[in-house]
């Protein structure tokens, strides 16, 4: 047992969760036996290149003896064990088959014109193998006996195994044998952050963030020396006291462990040997004798550093180092956020247990602090003792705390957060900027997203069930809705609520967990049409044109309007219904008209150009529109024209897209979640950007169209109190898709210029009636249109954004369009002139209509201000200012005049107040 009680030695290592424990033996040290000072840091020379002279090997050995010979190759055989020859410049191969009955010893090769591992005359080149040099004579340097007397204790170590019957490593030789193993490519967690740079997520196996060792602030570097091995940098990898130890231990029943230097651990860790037993030390001896002869200690160190484990599911030092302090180790020593010494040794001292186990529990100083200050203590002073640390900075130590820490680990990253569902489309994202999965897994890349964490958290609080303040708090578990925002200048995707459960179904994209289809959508009912009136506005058609309810289908069945009173129907103007109307009134039949006139292919084809890219087919049918065209959508059993109403399904994170296309005036900008991916070279520190956002917008609409379809919107924003924040401009387009006797998708989209806003409500998993709490069936217009309110006006208030209003409208179209299908409406008789009324004002023949308006048959009192010949239009309260003026009100009886004549033609001046989603939707 050591001094602070643990069955392991201070310089054990890092243990893995889920690996077997080290064979290292418990060690204490005493001040008197530790070294007084390091080596410095040193390259060793390659010892596999092959000399000129001849072949070194181990000599003839017999039953009890071993002998060392050179020139000639001989073998040693005890029983049918052998050693066999070790020679210049032979490859190593780890784990050579032995014939049947022998045990392995690995071959030993020997560098030409040197004994060992290090530099050929270096004074502290201790404990190489191998012996002599080749075709130069021998070296009777003291460095060289001191390595030529290491080499043999190996390989007589190894022979005592053989000799002891130990039975694990006769066969092949000690040192040829074993190849040096490739460096191990650390695999890397993925960090993803959002647009202000707060990590949202690590994504990978090992949450581990590969460092360059020559940006490690060497504070750290010599902690963690001191923590597991202070002699790092003046022995060459191999513990050899260790290896007889373990031979020892084996020959005697005894715990086969025995002390790792770094290097040894970390060829452990490269040839992936997790076994405990002396086979393993043996192989982990050569190996680290080969790491040394090909890397120097500070290379050695760094690829240490960024291996090991240090607790709570951090691999490598700078993982650990944020994890635990909330710095880097790549900041410089001396400014601001710099790892101190005393932080340095508390990381360095997690590396002997990092986890809780059944006899100890670790040296995690937020889970045992009291033997973590006991294993700080001994690394500081190890640190005083090297030189590593002045004696005024260790006399003014004081154990560092550190910082709070996440109550599991799930809650340091999006794990159970509806922000997680945006991962799925980071791997679309990435997959489609050629950052296959296989990179990604490796890890090491750094995606900064376009999340805003204002508008993620507005539309998490608005959309979510689980938020008190949300209209859907009150909504039953099988209600589920999405909210998107996209900023229509950019494309870039602001806010993503697409469910609470991030592992579950993604009901703003429908993407698949894996990040590589879609796999669903939504019926988008009435919000579909606002595609279906840009496609209109480009083939010149005008919200002035006039349109007949009564019309049936070619196959004689009636368009529906849910279930809507004909005779109430714009007005009771049914049969010349104005698409204006038509439009905020949300009726159906102009629509299916449109798409008649001009073609169902001009509506796919303008929801395409705005960013819809699939839809699905009543029978499930996914359409990708972009590789598809007229020639397949107009097939029997794909779509017909209730396309221009929004029948077929979509996903909706790709209509938000759409929708911000019209909000941005007609420019498209792909929808993305990512702003750019960088990598860090682990050898050089460099960063490099490996894809990033296309902002560049593409015209498809015009914009004058634009601002025509975009003030029609505004007017539905206007009505039942969905106003935004401080006067803000908005439009709208609600929209209901039926299921069964009720509705099963509703919709509000739209938005303002700053951001375009889209929501969903709709069943959870399945289908369901959807219903008020009042029980009334449930609209577009209502919950969704609530939802959406709550999200702008939240935006607004943490943006604290500024007013900014839709360009001003511009008509366009043709009233009179050869498309528009609505009967001429009756004419008004004017009365006779009875020539004494001078330019129809004035004179006793002008009639009795100067007056407020006369009685309004079927429309009520008309107090519209008839003025002359003026036949107030009795809804409400109409102002007719002409001869036979329209005195149109802001109420929705039937349509009538001052004097009971027929109502006028002519649209509406005045903004009405309109009933939400008399259509579908």
């Amino acid at each position: 047992m050591n001094p602070y009680g643990e069955p392991q030695s201070s310089r054990a290592r890092a243990r893995v969760p889920g690996t077997p424990p080290d064979d290292d033996q418990p060690r204490t040290y005493s001040a008197s036996a530790r070294p007084a000072a390091s080596g410095s840091a040193r390259p060793a020379p390659d010892a596999y290149r092959r000399g000129a002279g001849g072949r070194a090997s181990v000599g003839s050995a017999s039953v009890g003896s071993a002998s060392v010979g050179s020139g000639t190759s001989g073998r040693a055989s005890v029983g049918s064990a052998s050693v066999g020859s070790a020679r210049v410049g032979a490859r190593a191969s780890v784990g050579a088959a032995a014939p049947p009955g022998r045990a392995s010893v690995a071959r030993a090769a020997v560098r030409p014109g040197g004994s060992g591992f290090g530099p050929p005359d270096g004074p502290d080149d201790v404990g190489s193998l191998g012996g002599g040099r080749s075709g130069q004579g021998k070296d009777k340097s003291k460095a060289a006996k001191r390595r030529r007397r290491t080499n043999i204790l190996t390989a007589a170590a190894a022979v005592v195994v053989i000799l002891l019957g130990a039975g694990v490593v006769g066969g092949t030789y000690f040192f040829d044998d074993v190849d040096l193993p490739p460096v191990a490519s650390e695999d890397q967690s993925n960090v993803i952050l959002d647009s202000k740079g707060t990590v949202l997520a690590k994504l990978g196996e090992q949450n581990r963030t590969v460092v360059p060792e020559a940006k490690i602030n060497k504070v750290v570097e010599h902690a963690v020396a001191a923590a597991e091995d202070k002699n790092f940098y003046k022995h060459h990898g191999i513990d050899m006291k260790g290896i007889v130890r373990a031979a020892w231990n084996n020959f005697t029943g005894g715990d086969t462990q025995g002390a790792s230097t770094i290097t040894q651990q970390y060829a452990r860790h490269a040839a992936v040997l997790k076994d405990i037993s002396i086979n393993r030390k043996l192989r982990e001896a050569v190996i680290a004798r080969k790491l040394e002869s090909k890397y120097d200690k500070n290379q050695i160190m760094g690829m240490y550093l960024n291996y090991i484990y240090l607790g709570k599911g951090r691999y490598g030092i700078e993982a650990a180092a944020q994890g635990y302090f909330g710095k880097s180790v790549t900041t410089p020593a001396g400014q601001k956020n710099a790892i101190t010494p005393y932080e340095a040794a508390v990381l360095a001292g997690i590396i002997k247990q990092p986890e809780p186990s059944a006899t100890h529990k670790g040296y995690d100083p937020t889970i045992n602090p009291t033997d973590a200050k006991d294993r700080w203590e001994y690394t500081m002073a190890n640190m005083l003792e090297m030189g590593w640390i002045s004696k005024d900075v260790y006399d003014k130590r004081k154990f560092p705390t550190p910082i709070k820490q996440p109550s599991s680990t799930a809650s340091k990253s999006t794990a159970n957060k509806p922000v997680g569902m945006v991962m799925r489309h980071v791997r679309a994202e990435l997959a489609e900027m050629g950052i296959s999965s296989t990179e990604f897994d490796k890890g090491g890349l750094t995606v900064t997203t376009t999340i805003d964490p204002d508008v993620q958290k507005a539309a998490e609080e608005a959309g979510s069930r689980k938020s008190e303040s949300s209209p859907m708090n009150d909504k039953p578990a099988t209600y589920q809705a999405a909210v998107i925002g996209i900023d229509p200048k950019t494309g870039r995707v602001l806010g993503y609520y697409g469910g609470d459960d991030p592992n579950g179904l993604d009901y703003g994209g429908y993407m698949s967990s894996n990040g590589e289809e879609i796999i669903g959508g939504q019926s988008p009912g009435s919000t579909m049409k606002i595609y279906t009136l840009a496609a209109a506005l480009k083939e010149d058609i005008s919200f002035k044109t006039t349109w007949d309810g009564t019309k049936l289908r070619p196959n004689g069945t009636k368009i529906s309007n849910a279930g809507a009173d004909p005779g109430t129907v714009c007005k009771g103007k049914i049969k010349y219904c104005d698409l204006e109307t038509a439009t905020i009134k949300s009726y159906n039949f102009p629509f299916y008209w449109i798409a008649d006139g001009i073609g169902r292919d001009k509506v796919i084809e303008a929801a395409r150009d705005a960013g819809i890219r699939h839809m699905y087919t009543d029978d499930g049918k996914l359409v990708d529109l972009t590789k598809t065209d007229k020639s397949t959508w107009e097939k029997t059993g794909y779509f017909d024209n209730e396309v221009a109403f929004g029948q077929y399904r979509v996903p909706p994170l790709e209509h938000a897209a759409g929708v911000a296309t019209i909000v941005g005036n007609g420019v498209r900008h792909e929808a993305h979640f990512i702003k750019s991916v960088t990598r860090v070279d682990p050898e050089t520190g460099k960063k490099s950007i490996v894809g990033s956002e296309k902002l560049d917008g593409k015209p498809v609409f015009n914009a004058d169209q634009m601002s025509n379809l975009q003030s029609v919107m505004k007017e539905i924003v206007q009505v039942d109190n969905r106003d935004l924040r401080n006067g803000q401009q908005g439009i709208g387009k609600s929209g209901t898709w039926e299921f069964k006797e009720g509705s099963g998708d509703t919709w509000f989209v739209g938005g303002m210029p700053q951001l375009a806003a889209t929501v969903w409500v709709g069943g959870a998993k399945n289908k369901v009636e959807l219903k008020e709490s009042n029980g009334r069936d449930m609209f577009g217009a209502g919950t969704p249109s609530k939802i959406w309110k709550k999200f702008l006006d939240a935006v607004i208030k943490a943006k604290d954004l500024k007013q900014e209003d839709f360009p001003n409208r511009v008509e366009t179209g043709n009233p009179d369009s050869p498309f528009a299908n609505g009967q001429e409406p009756p004419k008004v008789e004017t009365p006779a002139n009875n020539g004494n009324c001078v330019l129809g004002i004035i004179g006793p023949g002008c009639g009795q209509d100067n007056n407020n308006g006369g009685n309004g048959n079927n429309g009520g009192n008309g107090n519209g201000n008839g003025n002359g010949n003026g036949n107030g239009d009795g809804n409400g309260t109409g102002n007719g200012d002409n001869n036979g003026g329209n005195g149109d009100g802001n109420a929705t009886p039937s349509p009538g005049d001052g004097n009971g004549n027929a109502p006028q033609t002519q649209q509406p001046t005045t903004t009405p107040t309109f009933a939400p989603d008399e259509g579908n939707g």
